[in-house]
């Protein structure tokens, strides 16, 4: 099945993000997924604190054994990365050794670097829309909870732990706004990135939990925990990131997460009623305090020149302006834009820029006008 994703260079699908650009720091971001209620004032001055005069410890022992602590493992079962993004090009490279020209499963929509990682290496990117041949398996299959860009909650596909590696990335897990998550299968590994629940997003660090061994996938498991070990280089982690995640792994900060839950719940609901009954957009339920939206009803390819209101002539004149919304076509969901939950002052410049930049005279909300009902339709 041709997808989006077939027509866009792996690079691009990688090199595209939110945040920060060319053009500086937005004024009013709506880009990044970055708590907005951040940065956490105890993260912020440890980090402020830190002694960048010494090396971190190159083990990183004592923040194992904080990270293994605060999810109750074992400390030889956390590795630490230098960004979640490091750590995928790393365990993409390790099953790469382990299965030359491997499949690799990626989610229909999703950030980039999971294929593109998979395409650098010659391995063959599958999606979960993909009829699979179970004579032929993924031998690394990611999978998000939440998702992103969209913000849903789904549970992560079955596999065999003896023979595939599943990775659940986490990185939105405790900005969880509604409902419980789905569980996460025993033996799949988990990528955690605090810095997004933090409101921290220039510091980069994560690190990822390796399943509990057992005996049917203890063989795999042993072997890709030292092959990462192996190929991570010399200090993944700079002495800021430590000090992140050593706050991360504190009550302090854990309470101070779960308090501002309370606050972007709120703030969701004043944007969402912004962006669909002032602004006319169409925006998809999340369980995230994001969701993806859209003004109008494109044929992915249609030259944009002739629409003002095609996302790729608005996004450049709102970005100008100071606003800034991330374009999901990298994701797989051209035409959409995935916005993130902000304060009611930013929510309100959006609204006064958007009008701004359209006008308010015949405009007309095609997607809601066209009985949508999911993203399937489209």
């Amino acid at each position: 099945m041709t997808s989006i994703h077939d027509r866009l260079d792996p690079h691009d699908l990688a090199h595209t993000h939110g945040g920060p650009d060319a053009l500086g720091v937005p004024r009013w971001d709506f880009s990044t997924n970055a708590n907005a209620c951040g940065p956490a004032p105890v993260a912020l001055e440890q980090v402020r604190q830190v002694d960048v005069r010494r090396y971190p410890d190159p083990s990183y022992a004592v923040l194992r054994q904080q990270l293994a602590r605060l999810h109750g493992v074992e400390p030889a079962r956390i590795v630490v990365a230098a960004s979640a993004s490091e750590f995928i090009r790393r365990m993409t490279l390790a099953i790469a050794l382990l299965h030359p020209g491997a499949r690799v499963r990626v989610p229909d929509y999703a950030y980039g670097e999971y294929a593109a990682a998979a395409e650098a290496l010659g391995l063959r990117v599958v999606r979960e829309i993909d009829d699979l041949d179970a004579r032929d398996p993924a031998w690394l299959i990611w999978h998000t909870e939440p998702g992103s860009p969209v913000g849903d909650a789904r549970a992560a596909p079955p596999f065999n732990p003896g023979e595939s590696v599943l990775v659940v990335d986490r990185a939105y897990a405790p900005l969880r706004l509604d409902g419980e998550a789905p569980p996460v299968p025993d033996q799949a590994w988990q990528l955690w990135s605090p810095n997004k629940a933090l409101g921290l997003t220039g510091v980069r660090g994560a690190y990822a939990i390796a399943p509990a061994r057992v005996p049917e996938s203890a063989a795999l498991t042993d072997w890709l925990t030292g092959r990462l070990q192996a190929l991570a280089p010399s200090w993944p982690l700079g002495a800021h990131a430590v000090a992140m995640l050593q706050c991360w792994a504190s009550e302090d900060a854990q309470s101070w997460v779960r308090s501002s839950l309370h606050i972007l719940r709120s703030w969701r609901r004043q944007q969402l009623d912004l962006c669909q009954k002032r602004l006319g957009w169409t925006c998809l339920t999340s369980v995230t305090p994001f969701y993806i939206a859209r003004w109008g009803q494109w044929t992915p390819g249609e030259d944009a020149a002739s629409d003002p209101l095609h996302p790729s002539q608005v996004l450049p004149e709102l970005r100008a302006l100071g606003v800034k919304l991330r374009d999901c076509t990298s994701m797989g969901l051209p035409g959409w834009v995935r916005v993130s939950v902000q304060a009611p002052p930013t929510q309100q410049a959006l609204a006064l820029l958007w009008r701004q930049t359209v006008g308010d005279g015949g405009f007309v909300p095609t997607v809601r006008q066209s009985g949508f009902q999911s993203l399937s339709t489209y």
